[in-house]
């Protein structure tokens, strides 16, 4: 009989990623996915360092296991991830309800490290930076079962050291897989049953892969994947404005796959914090992409991401912020209070006083969300195309995602899954599309 596994992931798409990698492994040695944590026979805590107390979470529901499994067996408890790599050794000190702590760039030892678990119940911590044996090691196990939408991580680590980023450290420098390594994996999502790929990297346009012949970047990728016959979208995050390239630009004229959303992190509208933040780029070096891309295609959308009440923002930097964002209108960003995290230049800054961050949030997002509203607003009453991903259950209806990457409900039989089908909006709200299908326009298959 084959033992359970439970997975909870924190954080980033990266982690989401490299939990499916993670459960395909397991299956090597006889674990299969449950749902259902207390039938877990083994617990994988899957961990993000980037907010503030992302320890203490982590205790938390270790806590909460160790509650469930008061009067049961005990299941073996794994803290993988970025807190992982930060702790490394001390978690087991803290907390001896764990067994085994592993780094993100070390699982493809994890297999192993069970069965010598098993074996002689010796506790382990495995925090070695070995990227490229971890993805020689994972490319080789594949999923049979792949999701409509798909995330391929191509590019790990940072060179970037930004002040307020612990990154770095926890996952290590930055590391480009192989190309006809990415490939290979995405041609087998895509004959799996995967529509759309979503390429991942802590700096996915940094990626650049270099063998005898030729250099490859972001750009060859998505163009080769633009070859790939039943793949319907390309979608690729995160994304840095340093590393925002004319190759990378002309693929949005150039590719018909590449979707019209580009999501690219600014953190900040003054160029007197982003040089504080170490970012190493202008607000006017993100203005010449956003005009370019623009005019290549109107269509295009930005999204971003923002840190209010970084140490020494005045209110002419955060005035400055709300000015980028009436300029771009942005659509589904995120925004997020400073956080120090320990180790980073920016945690020895001193910190603004909480109340005027909290307002300053506050405004933000209005004004983000704003926006966001305006944008689904405006679809309204028009066809969209939308891909649906999934059945929601007991509902009768249908989940998908147009370009935007907007979530969109729909009635419809659960036969269209993975089918791009025009729907015309009928209402909308901050979230979410709701329309009808239009069964007289054409459905496709991604």
């Amino acid at each position: 009989m084959s033992k359970k596994v439970f997975v909870k992931t924190f954080g980033c798409q990266m982690n989401v990623y490299d939990s499916e990698k993670i459960v395909d492994a397991l299956k090597i040695i006889g674990y299969e996915k449950s749902e259902d944590l207390k039938k877990a026979d083994c617990f994988i805590l899957n961990t993000c360092h980037i907010r503030d107390k992302a320890k203490e979470k982590v205790y938390h529901e270790i806590g909460r296991v160790r509650e469930l499994f008061l009067n049961k067996n005990k299941p073996l408890v794994i803290v993988a991830g970025c807190v992982a790599q930060a702790e490394n050794n001390e978690m087991l000190k803290r907390e001896p309800y764990i067994d085994m702590v592993i780094g993100p760039q070390s699982y493809h030892k994890l297999n192993e490290s069970i069965l010598k678990f098993q074996k002689n119940k010796s506790k382990n911590e495995i925090t070695d930076f070995d990227t490229i044996e971890k993805f020689n090691y994972l490319s080789k196990i594949q999923n049979k079962k792949s999701k409509v939408s798909s995330f391929l991580t191509i590019q790990e680590g940072c060179d970037k050291f930004c002040h307020f980023c612990v990154v770095p450290y926890t996952r290590g420098p930055e590391y480009s897989r192989p190309y006809d390594q990415i490939i290979n994996e995405a041609e087998m999502l895509v004959r799996n049953g995967t529509k759309e790929i979503i390429l991942l990297g802590q700096n996915v346009n940094a990626y650049n892969y270099k063998n005898v012949n030729k250099e490859f970047r972001l750009s060859d990728l998505i163009m080769s994947l633009e070859k790939i016959d039943g793949l319907g979208r390309i979608r690729y995050t995160t994304s840095h404005p340093r590393d925002m390239t004319k190759d990378l630009l002309d693929c949005y004229k150039n590719s018909k796959k590449l979707m019209p959303l580009v999501h690219l992190p600014i953190q900040s509208g003054s160029n007197k914090i982003l040089k504080s933040m170490n970012r190493k780029h202008k607000v006017e070096d993100y203005i010449l992409v956003f005009n370019f891309l623009k005019e290549i295609n109107s269509r295009i959308e930005f999204s971003s991401d923002f840190i209010i009440g970084y140490p020494g923002e005045e209110t002419e930097d955060f005035e400055n912020t709300i000015k980028l964002i009436d300029r771009i209108k942005f659509i589904n960003s995120y925004s997020f209070i400073f956080s120090a995290r320990p180790g980073t230049t920016a945690s020895k800054l001193k910190a603004i006083d909480d109340k005027i961050t909290k307002n300053r949030l506050k405004i933000i997002q209005e004004r983000l969300f704003g926006y966001q509203k305006m944008k689904n607003k405006s679809l309204e009453s028009k066809y969209i195309d939308v891909l649906i991903e999934n059945e929601i259950k007991g509902q009768n209806k249908l989940f998908g995602r147009n370009e935007y990457m907007n979530s969109v409900i729909v009635e419809g039989n659960k036969n269209l899954i993975g089918k791009i089908v025009q729907v015309k909006i009928s209402k909308s709200n901050q979230n979410t599309l709701f329309g009808e299908i239009d069964r007289k326009k054409t459905i496709k298959a991604a």
